[in-house]
């Protein structure tokens, strides 16, 4: 029954994005072939550039560069120690300490090949101009150097200060897009793909792990393979229904 129902819902969703498109490509009449979705079509439409803020205080910004100040300290605060809770001052404390657990073993090349592949090539320009054709040409050319790399920063368990560097992207949020408030928006970081590599390098040795020891708890859904927000939706839906009969 709960399988029916997710692939009934599921149904719903695709009617409901193909209904939306339809309505979308009717604002094109045959009076004036050249609106919107032509724009759109042949990339005509440009990125809006920030012109004004309005700042936490409530006054506006009243320069390009005031604007962009005051979007870099909103979207990316500082990391102030004196205002570390309780559980950050656990993390910091854990992170400078030595470690002392078994090495995991090393990445193989093809380890690291398949997931230089798994990255979407279209994926927008990194800060660093490389992108994953660019590594994975250089890769195959420097095999044992560039496998070296990504184990020398597993061994010491290293994230390198330049792969951390990203171009941040201001979204407006939700119903927000003609909101000066600097507060309605959020910021979208694009990592080099260097660091994209390591990321998801590591973060399958860590879901190998979590899955191995059965660390997992079967209520997550985000960021879990092979499940959804529908499969949340329904196990919702399910709760809701024993509550109500009991």
């Amino acid at each position: 029954m709960e399988y029916q129902e997710k692939a009934q819902y599921q149904i719903k969703i695709k009617n409901a994005k193909t209904q939306s498109w339809k309505q979308y490509c009717n604002k094109t009449l045959s009076t004036n072939p050249w609106n919107i979705v032509y724009k759109l079509a042949a990339e005509k439409i440009g990125n809006n550039q920030m012109s004004t803020l309005q700042k936490t205080n409530g006054t506006h910004t009243d320069s390009l560069l005031e604007t962009l100040q005051c979007a870099l300290e909103y979207l990316t605060p500082k990391d102030d120690k004196s205002e570390a809770t309780k559980c950050h001052k656990q993390i910091r404390k854990l992170i400078e300490d030595p470690m002392e657990t078994e090495d995991d073993k090393d990445f193989t090349k093809e380890e690291i090949r398949q997931t230089i592949q798994s990255i979407d090539y279209k994926k927008a320009t990194v800060e660093d101009g490389i992108t994953n054709k660019i590594l994975l040409w250089t890769f195959e050319r420097f095999l044992l150097l560039v496998t070296s790399l990504y184990n020398g920063c597993l061994k010491k368990g290293c994230f390198p200060t330049r792969w951390k560097r990203a171009r941040i992207i201001p979204l407006a949020k939700p119903g927000k897009e003609k909101c000066s408030d600097v507060s309605k928006s959020r910021p979208i970081s694009l990592l080099n793909t260097g660091a994209k590599v390591l990321e998801k390098l590591l973060i399958k040795r860590i879901m190998h792990f979590l899955y191995n020891n059965d660390l997992l708890n079967q209520n997550q859904f985000g960021f879990t393979p092979q499940k959804s927000t529908t499969e949340a939706a329904v196990h919702a839906k399910d709760k809701f229904c024993i509550t109500n009969n009991h």
